[in-house]
């Protein structure tokens, strides 16, 4: 299927590594523009090289800290200097740290309510106003499995990614008369190095090695293994593109069937 994506420019923040590299690397390999912004210049640099290499598509890397309210305003407008338009907009943000309400002070919750909601707000701000001038665009934010049922360890993680997905419904709302389409990606257990710290957390918490903390999760998937981080770039691709032009408000699982309610 062609998804329509040839030459379309697509923003995604956090993605030097993990969902957010998958998600620009598939992107690219449709023909999108790419635009990829992180904290780390260098593995930045890496990783929009890589992503130039094996696509042939255009990269963008712009240095920028979703938390820091100057870097997003910089991000989108160098985006849109550099590539002339913004069609896909994709949040993401690296997770804020694990811990029950024991470990998180009121500190650790702020910078949380900065990196994982405020982050995705302020980029929608930036973003929308240059969509609306060309009516149309997608805007797609990467939250988690925990939207539907809390994971342990994760209460910064919980409580804030629904406030993603409130964002999200509220603004494919009030921005589809504007031809803007908003949805959310909601990952199961995807093997990422953010999983991978988690792992380790959860292992020191129980004694227990990574690779056994890994295998309690898998039993829990009826796929009975984590994702391939490819295999979620693939969906991002798909709801971002024209090919999914009347879906709008939707936060679509990519978890194995790990959730098991109805709805």
């Amino acid at each position: 299927m062609d998804l329509g994506l040839k030459d379309q420019v697509a923003l995604v923040t956090a993605a030097s590594r993990g969902l957010g590299a998958a998600a620009a690397t598939a992107l690219a390999r449709e023909g999108a523009r790419v635009a990829i912004c992180a904290r780390n210049q260098q593995v930045l640099n890496d990783t929009g090289y890589r992503i130039a290499q094996e696509t042939g598509g255009q990269v963008l890397t712009v240095q920028a800290d979703v938390s820091n309210p100057d870097d997003i305003q910089n991000l989108v407008a160098t985006t849109v200097d550099h590539f002339g338009r913004l069609d896909i907009l994709i949040t993401n943000a690296g997770g804020p740290p694990p811990g029950n309400m024991a470990d998180v002070s009121l500190r650790d919750w702020d910078q949380a309510i900065q990196l994982t909601l405020l982050s995705a707000v302020r980029l929608c701000y930036a973003a929308v106003p240059v969509m609306k001038r060309q009516k149309s665009g997608s805007i797609l934010a990467i939250t988690s499995i925990s939207v539907k049922q809390p994971l342990d360890n994760l209460l910064l993680s919980n409580a804030l990614r629904l406030g993603v997905i409130g964002l999200v419904k509220s603004l494919s709302n009030e921005l589809a008369p504007d031809g803007i389409r908003v949805n959310a990606l909601c990952p199961g257990w995807t093997r990422t190095e953010r999983v991978d710290q988690l792992l380790r957390a959860r292992a020191e918490k129980s004694g227990l090695s990574v690779e056994q903390e890994a295998a309690k999760i898998t039993a829990a998937i009826p796929m009975k293994r984590m994702a391939d981080p490819e295999e979620f770039g693939r969906v991002a691709a798909f709801l971002v593109s024209p090919a999914a032009s009347y879906i709008t408000g939707v936060s679509l699982l990519v978890d194995g069937g790990m959730y098991r309610g109805s709805m």
